[in-house]
C-alpha cells in the first residue's frame, strides 16, 4: 500500500472512549491532541495509524501488551495528561449544563492495583489461554506480565485456564471473573457447559487444588471453602457472586473518603443504590443508616455484615427499584424525622426520578457518586435549579489507562 493511499488527520481532541478526534468527524485510537498522524480511512475510523508528529504528552506505555490489549486505551499518555484529561471530561460535562464549580485534586489508582477482572479464556489445540480481547477484536491477547492487575489477580490466570480446559467449548471463551477477597479467589464462570454431574464434580475437585475460595458457574454454586468476604469498615461482608465491588481499594478508600467527608455530622443517613454496603457500614460507625438496594441478594448480604459487626449504629435495608419506585418525601421523612443526609450512587443512566423525589424532600446534604459524568450533570442541574449548591467535586481514577472517569460531589441546599 502506498502512501498516497493515506489519510493525513490532524487530532485535534480525545473522544469519551478515549480515542483521538480529527475533522469529519475522523476517530483515531491511541492518539493525542496536537498530533499529525496517518492511517487508512474507513468509515469514521483511522486504521492502521502511524503518528507522524508526537505530542509532547506521549510516553513509552508502560505494559509490552499493550499494542495487542484492548484492556487499556491510554498507556500511550503521561500520567499528567490523563489526570487532567479525565478531570477536564467532568469540568466539560457540566459546563455544558451551565454549571462550574471547585475541582479537588484527581486521586488515580497504582499500577497494579486492580482487584477484580473479567478475563476471555479460550480452550486451543495445545491447552488453553487467557487474557483481555484486542481493540475492537475477538483475538484473546495473553497478558503475563500486565501492570493494571493485583499481582495475586495476575497469578490466578491458569487457574482460569485450568476451568476452561475442564468446561469450556472449542466454539466460544469462557467469561471468568476473578475478585480478591479476604478469603482467596471469588471466580464466577459464565458461558460454559452445561453444568452436569462429572462437571461439577471435577469442578469441585479443581476448586479443592487451587484453594479457590467460592467457584460459581453461570448461576450455580459449585464449591465455597470458605465465603469470600470483602471488608466495608467494621464489618465483613460476603456479596453474592458477580456483585458490584469498586474495582481498586484505593479507588475505593478515595471514594469513601469524600463520602465521610459530605456526610459529617449526619446522624441519620439513606443510602441510595447502596449496593452491598461499601457506603452504608463504613458510615454506620457515626451514624444511622437506611440502605436501599435494587438486587435483592445485595441487600440480604449487607443486612448480614451489619448484623455480625460490632459496635455499629442501627442499620435498616430495604430492596426497592428506585429506577421505577423511587423513596417518596414521605419515605425520606418518616414521621416528620428526617434524613440529614443522602448518599446516592447510581448506575451509569444515572438517578433522575429519585434526584426529584430528594429534591422535594428538601434533603439538605446530598453526596452524589457517579461512574458516568453526562448522567451526573444531567441531576446535577436538577438539583442546582432546585435550590442546591454544589459545592465540590473529587474525581477518582481507579480504572487506570481506560476512559472510564469515576467522582463523588457534595450538594447542600442553601439556606
Amino acid at each position: 500500500m502506498t502512501d498516497a493511499a493515506r489519510t493525513t488527520a490532524t487530532i485535534s481532541r480525545l473522544g469519551h472512549q478515549g480515542d483521538g478526534v480529527a475533522d469529519g468527524p475522523l476517530f483515531a485510537p491511541r492518539t493525542l491532541p496536537g498530533e499529525i498522524v496517518s492511517g487508512i480511512a474507513e468509515g469514521s475510523r483511522l486504521t492502521q495509524v502511524r503518528i507522524e508528529t508526537p505530542s509532547e504528552h506521549r510516553v513509552q506505555p508502560s505494559c509490552r501488551h499493550y499494542k495487542a490489549c484492548g484492556g487499556c486505551q491510554l498507556q500511550h499518555a503521561s500520567d499528567a495528561f490523563v489526570a487532567q484529561w479525565k478531570t477536564d471530561v467532568v469540568r466539560n460535562a457540566l459546563s455544558a449544563q451551565g454549571l462550574e464549580t471547585e475541582f479537588r485534586h484527581i486521586q488515580t489508582s497504582p499500577p497494579r492495583s486492580r482487584r477484580r477482572a473479567t478475563l476471555a479464556v479460550r480452550r486451543t489445540k495445545k491447552g488453553a489461554m487467557a487474557g483481555f480481547h484486542g481493540q475492537a477484536s475477538d483475538v484473546i491477547t495473553e497478558i503475563p506480565d500486565c501492570q493494571l492487575l493485583e499481582p495475586d489477580l495476575l497469578a490466578a490466570v491458569p487457574v482460569a485456564e485450568a476451568l476452561a480446559l475442564a468446561g469450556a467449548s472449542r466454539k466460544s471463551p469462557l467469561a471468568v471473573t476473578i475478585t480478591l477477597s479476604e478469603a482467596g479467589l471469588d471466580m464466577l464462570v459464565r458461558n460454559g457447559k452445561p453444568l452436569d454431574g462429572p462437571l461439577r464434580i471435577e469442578l469441585a475437585q479443581l476448586a479443592e487444588r487451587h484453594r479457590i475460595a467460592r467457584l460459581t458457574w453461570e448461576d450455580e454454586p459449585v464449591a465455597m471453602e470458605q465465603p469470600p468476604v470483602q471488608p466495608f469498615g467494621a464489618a465483613h461482608v460476603c456479596p453474592p457472586p458477580g456483585a458490584f465491588l469498586q474495582a481498586t481499594r484505593e479507588g475505593e478508600a478515595a471514594l469513601l473518603t469524600a463520602v465521610l467527608d459530605i456526610t459529617r455530622g449526619a446522624k441519620r443517613i439513606v443510602d441510595l443504590f447502596a449496593g452491598c454496603g461499601t457506603f452504608s457500614l463504613p458510615l454506620a460507625s457515626v451514624a444511622e443508616v437506611h440502605a436501599v438496594e435494587g438486587e435483592r441478594e445485595m441487600v440480604k448480604a449487607l443486612d448480614a455484615g451489619w448484623r455480625k459487626a460490632k459496635g455499629l449504629k442501627k442499620v435498616t435495608t430495604e430492596a426497592r427499584d428506585l429506577f421505577r419506585n423511587p423513596l417518596l418525601p414521605e419515605d425520606l421523612n418518616p414521621f416528620g424525622a428526617e434524613f440529614e443526609a443522602a448518599v446516592i450512587d447510581p448506575p451509569r443512566a444515572g438517578a433522575e426520578a429519585q434526584v426529584a423525589q430528594l429534591v422535594k424532600a428538601r434533603t439538605p446534604v446530598i453526596a452524589y457518586v457517579s461512574c458516568n459524568p453526562v448522567s451526573f450533570a444531567r441531576d446535577a442541574k436538577l438539583l442546582v435549579e432546585a435550590g442546591y449548591e454544589l459545592a465540590w467535586v473529587q474525581v477518582v481514577d481507579q480504572f487506570r489507562w481506560s476512559a472510564h472517569t469515576e467522582l463523588a460531589a457534595k450538594f447542600a441546599l442553601k439556606d
